[in-house]
């Protein structure tokens, strides 16, 4: 009898373990949560990341007028979410003038300035802009 009692157990302990194996299969990955944690690291240098950026995205980046800045904010982008920060600006025109007050989103990942996104109502519905004369001091 000893013996067929050693054989229910050891069965139970192997249903057991593929049991228990299926559900830790299954749990989240903390290098998952941690690759995440790194791609969302908050930027450091945002302002000095946006102003470079800016000389590309722009035509003429001279005479901004109004500019503004948001604190960086973690924010949904499409499926992602991702550190946002929203600037506010109006740009001269190719042929004179100024185009009008646009908000653009300054997306990060890693910490860095990864692109912008240009019709940014969403992300930047209701951020609290700051003065950004940075902005409106850039040269050609």
């Amino acid at each position: 009898m000893r013996g067929r009692v050693s054989r229910r157990s050891v069965g139970l302990v192997a249903g057991l373990s593929l049991v228990l194996g299926a559900c830790a299969h299954n749990a989240p990955s903390t290098d998952a949560a941690a690759a995440d944690s790194e791609l969302n690291s908050p930027p450091t240098d945002y302002k000095r990341e946006i102003l470079g950026a800016m000389h590309a995205y722009l035509n003429d980046p001279t005479g901004i007028r109004d500019a503004g800045i948001a604190e960086p904010a973690l924010k949904t982008i499409g499926n992602t979410t991702r550190y946002v920060v929203c600037v506010r600006f109006n740009a001269k025109k190719r042929g004179g003038g100024y185009t009008g007050a646009k908000d653009i989103a300054a997306v990060f990942m890693v910490g860095r300035f990864d692109h912008f996104v240009d019709k940014a109502q969403e992300p930047c519905a209701g951020a609290t802009y700051a003065p950004f004369p940075e902005l409106q001091k850039l040269s050609r």
